[in-house]
């Protein structure tokens, strides 16, 4: 039993069940657990529930379901849909749950619910090898795993999902099971795509990659004025690209450091970036005409420790910030939908907003619809327009900015919605519907036999099958 610090009897009573901490309002340290990375949230739980193990989060699993309380599932806490906190319920916070152990034998590393992308890519890093994981490296492993996890070697080894090899699973009656292809091979299937919809995972087994220690980032500022043509010359030379090189067109910001010649200090740019996964001397060849798209503003492509890669964007995605993302998949890249982008970027209520259109396919898009929950893999091509900003006065002209700016870019796209991006969820069951395609039923029939309650409901929520 834990050491009780709780103000409240409900928090006391969950105590009882726990080795971890409960912290409740009054608790000196409740401001500081209920917040998350985005800066938007600002939810008032009734306990958040430090858990140590896989049987404290069980033990908050059947608490919750007792006492009727909404439950939320805290890994990294980095969803921008806030889903880590909930008003009035309870939070299975599983920060302290952040192992990582490699199994050179099986080519996997097995992750704790509660880890980082940096927690798994210290240890995997210096072996010479990687999982396909997050492009921030202060990312949540569970979040991104669960719901897709595009990285920086996507093309040659797929997505997130198609790395996982099984995983601890708490359900929603708090039995603790093992799903992989052989076991619970169902809820094996709706992991890979369903998002948090099936239970608390506390451990992931993934599998391993060569990869580094040194890659070839690529990384060119453009000047703003080419953005169409630069956009158009990068979608036309990497359509036959090989898999080890995953990149993105985007506009953004240059960041206002002294590093940066005064001119260019905040300027806006279009810019063309992405790693090449194999041996850097390749990538510097294979990726030449993409820095010659026209004159650039800056080029800071190079050889770069794999390590500090991960870690690049970091300073950009830190925590403070009020953030609205939604994100897309295109049927195709045609010149319209480029113009419409660069129209768009134009408009940016504020300079930390990105708009980026990520290259998939390769490794991605051979993996059958069917495969996984995931669902259809046929577009090579993901615009997420990832709106980030500080004054909480600005919120309604950002959101409404991206929500205007995803709804002229439907026409160009699949219907598929990027589900780690989700806005703050609003398009509910209809868009959830429409994302999943044929696969919602089987998701539907899955969740009524391992959570026909809907007892984790805080997600782009597939509701039990009748």
């Amino acid at each position: 039993m834990a050491i009780e610090t709780t103000t409240t009897p409900l928090a006391a009573a969950l105590a009882q069940r726990l080795a971890g901490e409960v912290i409740a309002p009054g608790h000196e340290g409740y401001d500081t657990r209920r917040r998350v990375w985005n800066a938007m949230i600002d939810k008032h739980p009734a306990a958040i529930a430090c858990c140590t193990d896989a049987a404290d989060v069980a033990a908050v699993v059947r608490f919750a379901v007792e006492h009727q309380l909404p439950l939320a599932v805290r890994g990294g806490g980095h969803n921008v849909a806030g889903t880590a906190v909930v008003d009035h319920g309870v939070v299975a916070d599983l920060a302290a749950m952040r192992a990582v152990h490699v199994d050179r034998a099986a080519g996997t590393v097995h992750v704790e619910g509660g880890a980082t992308w940096a927690d798994v890519d210290r240890v995997t890093a210096p072996l010479g090898l990687a999982a396909p994981g997050g492009v921030v490296s202060e990312t949540g492993v569970a979040g991104l795993a669960l719901s897709g996890g595009v990285s920086h070697q996507r093309r040659r080894d797929g997505m997130t999902v198609d790395n996982l090899v099984s995983a601890e699973v708490v359900l929603a009656d708090g039995r603790q099971v093992r799903a992989s292809a052989t076991e619970h091979p169902d809820l094996f299937w709706a992991l890979r795509g369903g998002g948090g919809n099936f239970g608390v995972v506390t451990s992931f087994e993934l599998r391993l990659h060569a990869l580094g220690p040194e890659v070839f980032a690529l990384n060119v500022a453009y000047p703003l004025a080419d953005a169409a043509r630069v956009l158009a010359g990068w979608r036309d030379a990497v359509a036959d690209a090989p898999d080890e090189l995953s990149s993105a067109g985007m506009v953004w910001s240059l960041p206002a450091v002294e590093e940066l010649p005064e001119p260019l200090r905040g300027a806006p740019y279009v810019g063309v970036a992405g790693m090449w996964a194999g041996d850097p001397a390749e990538g510097e060849a294979a990726t030449r005409a993409l820095r010659e798209l026209a004159t650039p503003l800056l080029d800071l492509s190079g050889p770069v420790d794999y390590l500090a890669f991960q870690a690049s964007l970091d300073p950009f995605f830190g925590a403070g910030h009020r953030r609205y993302w939604k994100a897309l998949y295109l049927e195709g890249l045609p010149d319209p939908a480029i113009d419409l982008t660069v129209d768009w970027s134009l408009r940016r209520p504020a300079p930390d907003t990105l708009v980026i259109i990520r290259h998939c396919g390769g490794a991605i898009g051979r993996v059958d619809a069917a495969a996984t929950a995931f669902g259809d893999r046929g577009s090579d091509w993901m615009l997420s327009i990832d709106s980030s900003w500080q004054d909480p006065h600005e919120d309604e002209a950002n959101i409404a900015y991206t929500r205007a700016f995803f709804d002229a870019a439907r026409p160009y796209s699949t219907g598929q919605t990027y589900w780690n991006f989700p806005g703050l969820l609003e398009d509910g069951e209809r868009a959830v519907r429409a994302s999943y395609g044929a696969n919602h039923a089987r998701l539907a029939q899955v969740k009524a036999a391992y959570d026909p309650d809907n007892v984790f409901r805080l997600n782009p929520n597939i509701r039990p099958a009748a």
